[in-house]
């Protein structure tokens, strides 16, 4: 068996092959790009594997990758013959993790630096969490799995546990909440399995960002002098709305209110920080498509729902922010800054198609803000 890690290089090396991100063009030029330094970004992607044919793959991505399969079993479970092959998958990959002396670094993507990650026992105890529900959706026993995730959760708790709240990298709301509901649903008696614990795990970011939160003027729970903040809070409020659920509370609800404002213009620069929503909403992400085929006014075409990145760590612009990468469209288009006169507490914010620090959308801040929201009902 062989996991497949990923498809084309980020990063080129700059010298004698470029990567995706070295690139500024749209999707279909790649089909007609037959130059040499573009090869392993165009035409001739590499892919990458996770590990030798038939060897332990690195916990984290065996977590998260079999996580996948078996939500998509969840999703199969209708249809109980694709289910149970998608199941089947899961329970393989999570089968390969290499928990015993993991990979250091982790595994995670090609370059490591390009996405490094340092914990794994939250995507373990996922893993675990999705496979059980999936059986219990199938009508199966899960128990071995669920004891498997309780394990897992109490482990990242005692050892990896940190300030961050759920993100692209700490993954462990969704292995509390969905095993608490588990729990709920299904009954188990094991030691590892406390739903207090699994309340408490949930709780943890949640009450250090309102204790933040109270203090700051604009009622932030986020950091937003450091990356991904918009990522962040929109993790806030999604853990917001799983501890309230299973709980059988409310307790949270106001907070969750006051930082899906501040993402939306209740924040010192007055902006929304997805496309489309407002009236001061991202303009000039760094984005090859938006920049390219969208507009630059904030008329339609436009990437709507798309999050960026978000105010950052002023010290990051001090050596400015560069020229523009070859085939970028200028924008904004007057070169203007009208959020400048805000720029404070250590944070900055600007609509720039070259400002990476604040203005570049991703899949994994959208991503959650889609989760968050559909929490919300």
């Amino acid at each position: 068996r062989t996991l497949y890690l990923q498809v084309g290089i980020g990063s080129g090396d700059n010298h004698s092959y470029y990567g995706d991100h070295d690139l500024w063009r749209l999707p279909e030029a790649d089909d007609h790009d037959r130059k040499a330094k573009d090869r392993f970004a165009a035409a001739h992607r590499p892919v990458f594997r996770a590990a030798a044919p038939g060897h332990r793959i690195s916990p984290n991505l065996a977590g998260r990758v079999s996580a996948a399969f078996a939500l998509a079993a969840q999703n199969d479970a209708a249809t109980p013959t694709r289910a149970r092959h998608e199941l089947a998958t899961a329970m393989a990959i999570y089968g390969l993790a290499k928990t015993r002396h993991p990979p250091r670094p982790l595994i995670t993507a090609n370059p490591v630096g390009y996405y490094p990650e340092d914990s794994w026992r939250d995507d373990m105890a996922l893993g675990a969490t999705e496979i059980a529900v999936a059986k219990a959706a199938l009508g199966d026993n899960g128990a071995h799995y669920t004891h498997a995730a309780g394990h897992w959760v109490m482990a990242y708790l005692a050892h990896e546990a940190s300030t961050e709240t759920f993100n692209l990298y700490d993954t462990s709301a969704l292995a509390e909440f969905d095993l608490a509901q588990l729990s709920a649903a299904h009954p188990v008696n094991h030691p590892s399995i406390s739903r207090s614990a699994l309340l408490r795990g949930l709780e943890r970011p949640l009450a250090r960002a309102a204790k933040r939160a109270g203090r700051d003027p604009f009622g932030a729970g986020g950091y937003y002098d450091e990356f991904d903040v918009d990522s962040h809070t929109f993790g806030l409020i999604a853990v917001a709305q799983m501890y309230d659920v299973a709980s059988g509370s409310s307790v949270y609800r106001t907070f969750a209110t006051e930082q899906r404002d501040w993402l939306f213009g209740a924040n010192a620069w007055g902006a929304s920080f997805m496309v489309g929503e407002g009236r001061n909403f991202p303009r000039c992400m760094q984005h090859q498509i938006a920049n390219l085929a969208g507009s630059r006014n904030g008329a339609t075409p436009l990437d709507v729902g798309a999050v960026v990145n978000g105010p950052n760590d002023r010290s990051l612009f001090r050596g400015g922010l560069g020229s523009l990468q070859d085939g970028v469209r200028r924008c904004p288009a007057d070169r203007s800054d009208p959020y400048a006169a805000f720029t404070g507490h250590g944070s900055r914010y600007l609509d720039d198609v070259r400002s990476w620090q604040t203005s570049e959308p991703a899949i994994d801040m959208t991503g959650t803000a889609l989760l968050a929201a559909a929490l919300q009902f």
